[in-house]
């Protein structure tokens, strides 16, 4: 699969911008609402997608190494469903041919975002973001 390929299997969700929590105790990780500060708002797109690595050090790089790794990632999450050998839902642009069936369906972070980390006072405030459990560690 070619680069281009591969970065269009992305849904444009932007799930993967939102910041996770790991409990050091368990290994579950919590999804919060926190977004990263290069994530519009609006569009879940990436404000600086080809420097984001530079930018944000501890940005990840989905590739298909991290992707049979990152427990985090949605079950909806295209790189996730081809990995797994399952197909893309009717709702991904590359099947709906509309790149706003993601956010129509609800399936992307548009709604869930309540701040982005630069805007955070400290790091303790990120718990009162926490949303839900991503991934129970059994």
């Amino acid at each position: 699969m070619s680069v281009t390929e591969w970065e269009s299997l992305c849904d444009g969700c932007g799930c993967c911008c939102l910041h996770k929590l790991e409990d050091d105790d368990t290994g579950d990780i919590y999804a919060t609402s926190i977004a990263c500060r290069l994530l519009d708002k609006d569009t879940c797109q990436c404000k600086n997608y080809t420097h984001r690595k530079s930018i944000i050090s501890d940005c990840i790089l989905l590739d298909i190494a991290t992707i049979k790794t990152a427990r985090w990632l949605p079950e909806s999450c295209a790189y996730r469903l081809v990995s797994e050998g399952k197909d893309l839902p009717w709702w991904h642009p590359l099947i709906s041919k509309d790149f706003q069936t993601v956010h129509q369906t609800q399936f992307s972070a548009r709604e869930q975002i309540k701040i982005h980390d630069d805007e955070l006072s400290s790091t303790e405030s990120y718990y009162q973001y926490i949303t839900g459990i991503l991934y129970k560690n059994r």
